[in-house]
């Protein structure tokens, strides 16, 4: 039943692809019907049956008429032939850097009867899929066929010169054992069976040819002179597109359905346990992103091992989460990433990569833009950041005219943000008041509020959130017209101007920046006056740490002094830890 159901889902797939190249030829006999008309009046005139004036203008403007939709016609198609399309930022792993995980995917494709993928590439995300890059942009040209003389050898490099390059997921590789790995690869490998079939790879090249060629016309830096020119292939390009759309997404599911099919055979098993590996790695790698590596990106310090983190936050997920318990135990077996030559040289390729694609980060390392290896994360990011954030906190009170809490402080103080944020009156007085500002009720607690609603902290986070901006703005290189950073030797690939083209969060707000400054401050005050220091979760990103144990309660209690101005219970936790307020502290 197994064959039957590939086969059933393989012709349904083809039938999609005969529909998208249907549409390929009426595009292509509407372009050929003026020049046939002209033909036909022509030969008519030749042979004495259509006479008169009126039939001979008619002929001048057909013919006329035929020439230039042929023209435009074949501008078109060399547009849609020649344009560059989309290739997916990866990491190219060569077969000597990897032999082991190529001779892998090729058992799997021998076992599964399929062509083997021509090349493995990695990406920073968690996800696996056959990309197709035999565009002659993508590369050197294929080698031309040679005779039979050749041998079997030069056969099969040719064969496999066509087959699309396989992407895997770097997190994959390093928290799945090797049998998961497989598991995982089997359906994907398997697409490239139906990839071989000519009318599949014709209707894929002719929608990606329309995609491309629909993605070069909107470029908004072309020559205003050809512009108009532009739109018009654009817009046809679109037409196009939308006709196939249809057949081409029923096409693509009709191959994956039939690639899962064919995979059913190969440790069927072992593949439940890896879906849920791939469900427990993308949580993992979210967090990781988003709490641990964005702070570095924005410090301008990337993480050089983020696969190598991934496992120590799944690790510690699986030791917080009781339902990932038995997870920890996969640890012993043979990880994937022993499939590499050089694990750690592939990581850091990825690391910098995941930069750039989700931060818009240089593609290479800078003065501004170094690398940060875990164990000096903490000082190097965590303490940085803190220090930073409380120095331009205390900058903005300097702008509002905030006076310090004594005539005899001579350096910034906790207790000169605690003083602010409770007074009353307008931003700027610098008097101290004892009540806090009441908090108006909402009718949704879940309701996003821009701006806290005690006014000297709104003032406060309205000159915050614009020195971030203006401190973006300066660190931007000259020449990049507002666009984050992101120029390289790969610019070819995709376009840098657009980075970065996965954000991980959208900007932060006012009220977000001020509360993450104000726990800056307070973290500072603990680290000198307590010796507390900074630490590493993996799973939550920078924390601060107090004999030793992280501290978890400290967020609810700087939100309560930034929305609501009640100070008391911050300053009942600081009392508890020891932190003196008024003692001055180091700022970055």
């Amino acid at each position: 039943m197994t064959g039957i159901g590939v086969e059933a889902r393989a012709q349904g797939a083809r039938a999609r692809a005969l529909a998208v190249l249907r549409i390929r030829g009426r595009a292509l006999a509407v372009a050929m019907l003026p020049a046939a008309t002209a033909v036909i009046l022509l030969a008519g005139g030749s042979s004495g049956h259509f006479t008169g004036h009126g039939w001979d203008i008619a002929r001048w403007v057909t013919s006329v008429f035929a020439v230039l939709v042929l023209l435009t016609a074949g501008m078109i198609a060399l547009v849609v032939v020649r344009a560059r399309p989309a290739v997916t930022p990866t990491v190219a792993i060569a077969e000597s850097a990897a032999p082991d995980l190529y001779r892998l995917v090729r058992d799997l494709a021998d076992r599964l009867d399929v062509p083997a993928p021509s090349a493995i590439a990695l990406t920073p995300d968690c996800d696996s899929w056959l990309e197709d890059r035999t565009h002659p942009a993508h590369g050197p040209p294929l080698p031309r066929a040679q005779d039979e003389i050749a041998g079997p050898g030069h056969h099969a490099h040719r064969r496999t010169a066509v087959a699309p390059v396989l992407v895997i997921g770097s997190p994959f590789l390093w928290w799945m054992r090797v049998g998961e790995l497989r598991a995982v690869l089997a359906p994907v490998v398997a697409g490239t069976g139906p990839s071989a079939h000519p009318d599949i790879a014709a209707a894929r090249r002719f929608v990606r040819g329309l995609d491309a060629a629909a993605a070069a016309a909107a470029d908004r830096g072309r020559n205003p002179v050809v512009r108009p020119l532009g739109a018009g292939i654009g817009w046809v390009a679109r037409l196009l597109l939308r006709s196939c759309q249809v057949h081409a997404a029923e096409m693509e599911r009709g191959v994956a359905a039939a690639a899962a099919d064919r995979a059913q055979s190969v440790d069927y098993g072992v593949r439940i346990v890896a879906q849920e590996q791939v469900g427990l790695a993308y949580a993992g790698w979210d967090r990781l992103l988003t709490r641990v590596a964005l702070p570095a990106w924005r410090m301008g310090r990337w993480p050089s091992r983020l696969d190598a983190g991934v496992v120590a936050a799944l690790t510690e997920l699986s030791r917080r989460d009781r339902l990932a318990e038995g997870f920890t135990s996969r640890l012993g077996e043979r990880p994937a990433c022993d499939l590499l030559e050089e694990p750690g040289a592939v990581d850091e390729a990825t690391s910098l990569l995941a930069a750039r694609l989700f931060h818009g980060g240089p593609a290479e390392t800078g003065p501004d833009w170094s690398p940060v290896a875990w164990q000096e994360y903490p000082d190097e990011v965590v303490d940085r950041k803190w220090r930073t954030d409380a120095a331009r906190l205390h900058r903005v009170l300097d702008v509002l005219g905030v006076r310090r809490t004594t005539p005899a402080a001579d350096g910034p103080t906790l207790a000169r943000v605690l003083n602010h944020l409770t007074g009353p009156g307008p931003a700027g007085d610098g008097e101290p008041g004892p009540h806090p500002a009441p908090r108006l009720p909402l009718g949704d607690e879940d309701e996003d509020v821009d701006l806290p609603q005690n006014p000297r902290s709104a003032a406060l986070a309205t000159r915050l959130g614009a020195e971030v901006a203006r401190e973006e703005v300066e660190a931007m290189p000259a020449g990049s017209g507002g666009q984050p950073v992101g120029q390289g030797p790969e610019a070819g690939l995709w376009d840098d101007r657009a980075l970065p083209l996965l954000p991980l969060q959208p900007p932060r707000t006012d009220r977000e920046l001020l509360a993450d400054h104000v726990t800056a401050m307070v973290c500072c005050a603990a680290m000198d006056t307590v010796g507390a220091i900074p630490g590493l979760d993996w799973l939550d990103g920078p924390t601060l740490l107090v004999d030793g144990e992280r501290v978890t309660d400290l967020t609810p209690r700087v939100l309560s002094l930034v929305e609501d101005g009640d100070a008391i219970p911050l300053r009942t936790w600081l009392v508890e830890v020891g932190i003196r307020p008024e003692k001055p502290v180091r700022l970055g």
